[in-house]
């Protein structure tokens, strides 16, 4: 994405998340620290299994009477019904407000000239009434601005923007190692550790308590982690569940297909650095790995 460019992401889901007990809640139940979060700092999170699997993830973001839960749009009601069931007694409102905010990707370079009109140096600001943050997971990914439509478009026009196609984000955080379609296909089916969220900037290792955090902070302290999730190149149409052999041994298998495939893969017994950049088979078909740990 060039400086003059924006993309506006359509499939993004929005949740508010307000009332007295907003803070304690969420904090109980996410991979991050809620603490992070404030009008100068947004973070990205996840819900996990009891076991430490992959459920949801997401960006939250402080809001004037709470917080803001940027997500993939399959997953909004899952998430609030997941919410919800762990609400109890707890003094909280959780609103789908998805109709009326879209999310718009600006480059990492147009933040800063943001950040340099409005004075300012966080990495989550103000602007023209709606927050604009930097991708916590990484920079290279630009900022997101969350803001109603019309409004949206206003500042498009005041900043001169173009708005362009959104597969070049699609394939900037392929490239680097991040999911963004085909997330659904994770769900359940790796830990958080495998799904990279440490080096995502989703874990607090000192927060204390959340759902799966006995599992997932095991895994790390007792260096348990024997398969990571990586982007995967080929020539040919790699699928879902299609196993990966290096010289005839098995050391992973897709688990996100077309367009921007990832596979699960050892990345010991044999250790990655043996075949990271070396000739691997998808079944019968050559692929690689197109950015290792």
């Amino acid at each position: 994405m060039e400086k003059d460019q924006i993309i506006l992401l359509e499939d993004r889901g929005l949740i508010s998340i307000t009332g007295e007990d907003n803070k304690n809640f969420l904090q109980n139940i996410i991979t991050n620290d809620i603490e992070k979060v404030s009008f100068s700092s947004s973070i990205f999170s996840a819900l996990f299994t009891p076991q430490g699997k992959y459920l949801f993830e997401f960006f939250l973001i402080q809001s004037k009477n709470g917080y803001l839960l940027d997500c993939d749009n399959k997953f909004t009601k899952e998430i609030i019904n997941y919410l919800l069931k762990y609400k109890l007694r707890s003094k909280i409102e959780i609103r789908d407000i998805s109709t009326d905010y879209v999310i718009g990707l600006i480059s990492s370079e147009k933040f800063l000239d943001i950040q340099e009109i409005e004075n300012k140096t966080d990495d989550t600001i103000e602007f023209r009434d709606s927050p604009l943050f930097l991708d916590p997971r990484n920079k290279n990914l630009g900022g997101r601005i969350l803001s109603k439509l019309e409004k949206l478009h206003l500042t498009i026009k005041k900043l001169g923007l173009k708005i362009v196609k959104p597969e070049t984000y699609f394939a900037k955080a392929h490239s680097l190692g991040i999911p963004i379609k085909g997330i659904e296909n994770l769900k359940d089916q790796l830990f958080g550790l495998e799904a990279n969220f440490e080096e995502l900037n989703a874990i607090d290792f000192k927060k204390g308590c959340y759902i799966g955090q006995e599992n997932t902070a095991r895994m790390k302290l007792k260096d348990k982690l024997r398969r990571r999730l990586l982007p995967m190149y080929s020539k040919e149409k790699l699928n879902m569940g299609e196993e990966i052999f290096y010289n005839k041994v098995k050391v992973g298998k897709i688990l996100i297909d077309k367009p921007y495939p990832f596979g699960l893969i050892k990345v010991v017994d044999p250790n990655i650095k043996e075949f990271e950049n070396t000739e691997l088979l998808a079944n019968t078909k050559k692929c690689k790995i197109l950015k290792s740990v």
